[in-house]
């Protein structure tokens, strides 16, 4: 019953929800926006590594080596903690968005970069037979063919830029860990902590069972 007591106090668990349940929306609108920047500008890098000039080209190639190669949380304390002494200042919030965004960017650019890649150059050629513009050829002819082959490993990042909200709370945002912490600090008591986990693995969970269904739906689809 000690034991019961210390990990899964049910008097500390009710007090601690509501407080856990406010950083849960903050972690999910934190990993709506991260997702919603970093997939676009991912895109945009994509086309500019594959159709600009060779600078350009070169430069989202360091991009993406880059910041697939750096730590999330490196990226985080320097957009929070390293800018400020250059006089550029974000809330918690922002940085951490700014932060998983460029992370996401640089997976998301190798994804679609794969997935135009493995269009067949055929429709390229008959794109531009059409007189199709180069805009209209990736909306309405590559992109969508390209889509099926990029959703798989893109549902997977997003998944993982999820659970990588986490790390905002070494920037005191009121993320989940972050309110779980200072739950567990002021009951005294480390029952928020395993009640977070539980709300982590509670909504995390079926997106991962989700992600591997994509990856044999439509791996079949391939066949």
């Amino acid at each position: 019953m000690e034991i019961f007591d210390i990990f899964f106090n049910l008097d500390v668990m009710q007090r601690a929800f509501p407080i856990l349940m406010r950083g849960l929306l903050n972690t999910l609108f934190l990993g709506a926006s991260a997702i919603l920047v970093g997939g676009s500008l991912g895109v945009l890098i994509c086309l500019v590594r594959l159709y600009a000039a060779k600078p350009f080209r070169l430069l989202a190639t360091f991009y993406i080596d880059l910041l697939r190669a750096i730590p999330v949380l490196v990226v985080l304390i320097l957009v929070y903690y390293a800018l400020p002494f250059a006089g550029i200042v974000f809330s918690s919030f922002v940085a951490a968005t700014i932060a998983l965004s460029l992370v996401l960017a640089a997976y998301t650019a190798e994804v679609v970069r794969a997935g135009i890649e493995a269009v067949p150059k055929g429709q390229f050629e008959a794109s531009e037979a059409l007189g199709l513009s180069f805009l209209t050829t990736m909306r309405k002819v590559v992109l969508p063919q390209a889509f099926r082959m990029m959703i798989p490993p893109l549902a997977s990042y997003c998944v993982a830029i999820i659970k990588d909200t986490s790390l905002a709370s070494v920037v005191a945002m009121d993320d989940l860990l972050k309110q779980a912490t200072d739950a567990q600090a002021l009951f005294a008591n480390p029952t928020p902590l395993l009640l977070a986990a539980a709300i982590y693995a509670a909504f995390l969970w079926p997106l991962v069972r989700f992600t591997s269904w994509l990856e044999q739906h439509y791996k079949r689809g391939y066949r």
